[in-house]
């Protein structure tokens, strides 16, 4: 018997800044073992969007749904969707023992993975490097216990070195979960998204083709060559 399918998606959605219409009837969807790359230039929407899908940003006009049931008003449940923002939510005068123990992950799970960061078990994640404290975070986000994970921009803040274990770890969890997520470096978003959005002039568009990236001209890709 197959897992069953969770769907989020997000309906309608027009947000305005003192009367600057930024996204305008958006839709997106994101399915439980998936990957849902979300693209667009700088100033685009795509924080917003993410935000409004969290609960922390109301818009103007639009529905949140997981599975069908509109999420009502701005408060979401850690067991539907976890949010990773661009900047560090974890207080920094807390060890990684206070961390993982809060949000009941196992340590040592995370050093199979990082094995570096074994003899910093009792370390305040705030003497770390800001790479490092990132990479706690994704973590924390990937493996909590939820249905959905928004990611905003892991991978500009890390060395190149550990992209792709995150990565790794990013198809592992979607395994189980739905993930969105958006990085202004979009080569990582192309190479392992099941679904891309691109956000331009306010709207979402699906695509279906890598090249359309380049004809909404929002990136010129490089397709790999194949010899005849």
């Amino acid at each position: 018997m197959g897992k069953i399918i969770q769907t989020l998606e997000v309906d309608s959605v027009i947000l305005e800044f003192t009367n600057k219409r930024v996204l305008h009837d958006v839709y997106l969807k994101c399915e439980t073992n998936k990957i849902t790359g979300l693209l667009g230039r700088n100033g685009a929407g795509k924080s917003c969007l993410m935000n409004i899908i969290y609960g922390k940003l109301s818009p103007l006009n639009g529905v949140v749904r997981i599975n069908n049931q509109v999420l009502l008003g701005l408060k979401r449940k850690s067991g539907d969707i976890m949010y990773l923002p661009q900047f560090h939510f974890i207080p920094k005068q807390l060890t990684l023992k206070r961390i993982f123990y809060d949000f009941d992950l196992d340590f040592n799970s995370y050093t199979n993975e990082f094995a570096e960061f074994n003899k910093h078990y009792n370390t305040k994640i705030g003497l770390l490097s800001g790479g490092e404290r990132r990479i706690i975070e994704i973590y924390i986000i990937l493996s909590s216990r939820t249905r959905f994970c928004l990611l905003d921009e892991p991978f500009s803040h890390v060395m190149p070195l550990h992209v792709d274990r995150i990565k790794d770890l990013i198809k592992k969890e979607s395994q189980c979960k739905g993930i969105i997520i958006t990085d202004h470096l979009y080569e990582h978003i192309i190479d392992i998204s099941d679904d891309i959005y691109l956000i331009r002039d306010g709207k979402t568009h699906l695509i279906n083709q890598v090249e359309e990236i380049e004809l909404l001209e929002y990136a010129k890709i490089t397709l790999p060559h194949h010899s005849p």
